[in-house]
């Protein structure tokens, strides 16, 4: 009975523990931690880079450099046959008088050939000369014929030999010789050297892209600077306005050349030496201009955006003149507008 007792009080005693640890089980593991609620995020403002659409002073405009160079030049080459080069007597930036020997070809023997023929020429004149005292008319007929023909030879020898050479044309500095050897050959209508004047320049400035030019036209202004001095000269050709040549190098040089005079050349200015160049295509004052980078085009509109309130608008633009940096807007907007940039 006792034992029975002891056992039926174990086993409440366990029933009693069960039920606590179920009821407090919950205290016996890590207490779960909240979740925290975001925290609130303020949207962020769009920002833009602007600029107030002003009245000003715009200009289209060429700036270069150019060179000055000679308005007169000969150019020196050879037109009959050419040949083999013997020797060049001159070399870039010698000053030549007219006459003056330049260029010498290989002769092959025709110096020798020219002085048997002026020779014979002057034996002829005596033989005419004892001809005549003869007083027997056959025989003058006969020396007088034989001179004209000892003298058509030479002259024709003549003509050959100075086509084997090349003279100065005119007084001035020598600006071009061809790299050429003893021995080398030219051929027909090879410029082997130029001989330019240097008391006659002008302003040549080259653009290898005929476009920068096509709005140039003979009688432009020009601001030209040279050793930090300003002068004013003008258009005097255009590729538009150059003279009809069938020199092919000339032809290309004029294409892609515009030229220009000052009515005073500077004394220390030379052939070569380089000049900063500003030609003035168009200009306009007191006109609406903003930055090119406020101008946008989509789909064959022309359109700025403006800021007004915060709120963006898109208006459609008529434009003007286009410089470098800035841009003019001839309709669409007024003077304040709020441009937003690109």
């Amino acid at each position: 009975m006792s034992h029975m007792l002891k056992r039926s009080g174990l086993t409440a005693l366990s029933a009693a523990l069960a039920l606590s640890l179920t009821l407090s089980g919950c205290s016996l593991l890590p207490e779960e931690e909240q979740a925290l609620k975001p925290p609130l995020v303020k949207p962020a403002q769009e920002s833009y880079r602007t600029v107030v659409a002003e009245k000003g002073s715009i200009k289209k405009e060429i700036i270069g450099t150019g060179y000055f160079e000679s308005v007169s030049s000969a150019i020196s080459q050879f037109t009959s046959d050419g040949g083999r080069i013997e020797k060049i007597n001159v070399k870039q930036g010698d000053k030549v008088k007219k006459g003056d020997l330049l260029v010498q070809l290989n002769m092959d023997g025709l110096d020798i050939q020219l002085k048997e023929a002026e020779v014979a020429v002057i034996r002829n004149k005596m033989s005419l000369k004892q001809a005549v005292q003869s007083g027997d008319e056959d025989l003058i007929k006969i020396a007088k014929l034989q001179s004209d023909i000892e003298k058509l030879k030479y002259d024709r020898l003549m003509e050959t030999y100075n086509s084997k050479q090349l003279y100065a044309e005119i007084d001035g500095e020598v600006t071009f010789v061809e790299d050429l050897d003893e021995g080398d050959f030219v051929g027909a209508y090879q410029p082997i050297v130029i001989v330019s004047d240097p008391t006659a320049l002008r302003v040549a400035l080259r653009s290898d892209t005929s476009a920068d030019l096509r709005e140039v036209n003979v009688g432009f202004p020009v601001q030209l600077t040279y050793s930090n001095v300003t002068y004013e000269g003008k258009v005097v050709q255009t590729p538009s306005s150059a003279p009809e040549t069938l020199n092919q190098q000339l032809l290309e040089r004029y294409s892609k050349t515009v030229f220009i005079e000052l009515p005073a050349i500077p004394e220390d200015a030379k052939i070569g030496s380089f000049v900063d160049i500003r030609i003035i295509l168009q200009q306009r004052d007191d006109v609406i201009i903003i930055p090119r980078s406020g101008l946008r085009s989509f789909l064959g509109r022309t359109f700025v955006r403006t800021l007004e309130d915060g709120k963006v608008r898109e208006i459609d633009v008529e434009t003007g003149i286009q410089g470098s940096v800035n841009i003019e807007i001839t309709q669409g907007i007024e003077e304040g507008a709020v441009i937003v940039l690109q």
